[in-house]
């Protein structure tokens, strides 16, 4: 089942600083005399104590409910913004969630880890190193798909110089404050969602796509990435290159909402407390979730989350069509042979240049002297 292959990167208790206040001795005596089972109802209660009744959330926040009476507070951000930043932390710090969710997968985990002066420096170089990263990842067309994608957010990066994500670097930090919260990579893994993406385009719609990825220069302010705050600006320059290809849409935006909100819904499901004993009866508490997705997400996310969600259909893959083979038959072959054409060319200038040196002209002189004085022998 997809909601079990929920990843929780980080799920870290509270620190020893948010511990009541007793003397030396009470706390000895406390940690001595305590079980597992009333240690965590005590840092469940002060958990409780912390979380807001009536939270004061940003405008960017929209509050959704299950029928099992949990709340889902989903952050709606830009991802190259300080305010997003600011909004994701007031809102993890006023609800104290039991889970947080962000939009990222597996593939993309690795930038909540990294410092932003790293990122800002990865984000801006796209190399051969990377393009045969992302064609080994996802083929041919899906590996060129996404270098074109990561082309645009360096482009936002080198605009504005601010490294993206750092609305889920926020995340993590702040979940790791709060007791005994999970964090959970709500979004589709990002081979499904280009290879499903290519599928649903035609040979042509693929060139045309690639040549408006490939050219663009258009110079981006913050106040820009600001106003974007209601749609995001990734994606409101992808929506603007892909208007006329609505499959397009469907594959990176549409079916996306519909994983993230499936994802959300997986992780607002009950929580069990902790109990002293086996013979202690099981019970239940509505979960508190806190999910951030990027602005343009939200409008899908609030659509689909009253629906019975299937997501098996949306995370298969089609096979490749006739077109993509060819293309990709065509690409290998022009890359074996400019290969090819350059070890020819190189060999040739080797040999004129070992050919032109005075060591070998002697020795080529010397087999030439030697030739006729063998035949005479004879």
């Amino acid at each position: 089942m997809q909601g079990e292959q929920q990843q929780e990167a980080a799920a870290e208790t509270v620190s020893s600083s948010d511990a009541p206040e007793d003397g030396p001795g009470d706390a000895v005596d406390v940690s001595q005399n305590i079980s597992d089972a009333d240690a965590f109802k005590i840092l469940l209660e002060m958990k409780m104590k912390k979380r807001h009744k009536e939270p004061s959330l940003p405008s960017t926040v929209t509050e959704l409910a299950t029928e099992e009476g949990s709340k889902v507070y989903v952050v709606g951000t830009a991802h190259f913004s300080d305010s997003s930043k600011r909004d994701v932390v007031k809102t993890i710090q006023e609800v104290q969630p039991d889970v947080v969710v962000v939009e990222l997968c597996q593939y993309r985990v690795s930038m909540l880890k990294m410092d932003e002066k790293t990122l800002l420096k990865e984000a801006k170089e796209i190399n051969l190193e990377k393009l045969q990263q992302a064609i080994k990842q996802n083929g041919v067309m899906s590996g060129l798909m996404q270098m074109l994608l990561l082309k645009v957010s360096a482009h936002i990066t080198e605009q504005l110089g601010m490294a993206p994500g750092g609305e889920f670097r926020e995340a993590f930090k702040e979940a790791s404050k709060v007791p005994f919260c999970k964090f959970h990579l709500g979004d589709r893994p990002i081979p499904v969602t280009f290879k499903r993406a290519i599928a649903a385009l035609s040979f042509w719609q693929k060139v045309k796509l690639a040549w408006g990825l490939c050219f663009l220069s258009d110079p981006i302010s913050k106040d820009d990435v600001e106003k974007c705050k209601q749609k995001d600006l990734l994606e409101q320059m992808m929506a603007e290159m892909i208007g006329e290809f609505p499959d397009l849409h469907r594959t990176i935006v549409s079916e996306r909402d519909i994983y993230l909100t499936y994802m959300l819904k997986q992780a607002a499901k009950q929580i069990e407390l902790p109990r002293a004993s086996e013979a202690e009866p099981r019970k239940c508490i509505p979960a508190v979730v806190v999910g951030v997705v990027g602005m343009g997400h939200v409008p899908g996310i609030e659509k689909n989350w009253n629906t019975d969600l299937n997501i098996q259909e949306i995370m298969s893959v089609p096979p490749p069509s006739t077109s993509s083979k060819i293309l990709r038959f065509v690409i290998k072959a022009t890359v074996f042979g400019l290969m090819g054409y350059g070890c020819y060319r190189i060999g040739q200038r080797t040999v004129r240049l070992i050919l032109s040196m005075p060591t070998a002209q002697n020795c080529l002189q010397k087999l030439a002297e030697i030739r006729p004085r063998h035949s005479t022998s004879c």
